[in-house]
């Protein structure tokens, strides 16, 4: 199956789907790989097609609802979870860099000072972190699995930070300083988030008013003129 696949797609829109795969992380409720995909894709795709003609489905219909379901399942298994993973570590970032500054503050270096974070801070962003500690137990420098950290991370804002860190360290600038500009980045968009819920606050009672509320005030008002009509 796996031949077949590759000679089907393009190895860059494989190597496409792999990359999103890794960015899902190790904690996701469903593992599958990139062929799996795939063939679950195509297969469930080719069933859906027969089905379709076994229930006599207009032809003109069918192209129409294979294009849809073949992107759905994309969006289903792969977009929808990266951001809710997304969603997820920008939630657990400001807690874990907000210690991790802590921690550097107190004099201790890079490596020490992830140590001492993901021992204290629990969360996939944590477990992202250890892997990091691990690659280094195995050979790697720290600058080279900072680099890797940025291929499993879906999030621009945390990869930016990640960015930052090896950056800073490379060039000797001061840590400390480029990490509390970092915190507050992140504080600042976490209340900017906030701000944005409460202002869809009032769409959504407005929705919920016109839905349920006006339907209702009208039948109290218009119920006995409809009593006396009847």
């Amino acid at each position: 199956m796996q031949s077949i696949i590759k000679k089907i797609f393009r190895q860059k829109d494989l190597k496409n789907i792999d990359n999103k795969i890794i960015m899902l992380g190790q904690n996701r409720k469903i593992k599958f790989n990139t062929v799996e995909f795939v063939s679950a894709r195509i297969i469930t795709t080719v069933i859906l097609i027969v089905l379709m003609l076994i229930f006599k489905t207009k032809y003109y219909f069918i192209p129409i609802i294979v294009i849809i379901y073949y992107n759905l399942f994309y969006y289903i298994f792969i977009t929808n979870e990266l951001n809710k993973r997304v969603r997820k570590l920008e939630r657990e970032a400001l807690t874990f860099f907000e210690i991790l500054t802590l921690t550097l503050e107190s004099g201790r270096n890079l490596e020490n000072s992830i140590e001492i974070t993901v021992k204290n801070v629990d969360g996939e962003l944590s477990d992202e972190f250890k892997r990091v500690l691990k690659e280094i137990q195995y050979g790697k420098s720290l600058m080279e699995s900072l680099e890797h950290l940025k291929l499993r991370i879906p999030s621009e804002t945390i990869n930016n930070i990640i960015l930052n860190i090896t950056e800073t360290s490379i060039f000797g600038n001061n840590i400390v300083d480029s990490m509390n500009t970092q915190v507050d980045y992140l504080r600042e968009k976490e209340i900017m988030e906030i701000k944005a819920q409460i202002n869809k606050i009032p769409n959504k009672v407005s929705i919920i008013s016109v839905l349920f509320v006006v339907p209702l005030i009208l039948l109290i008002i218009l119920g006995p003129f409809i009593v006396n009509f009847l």
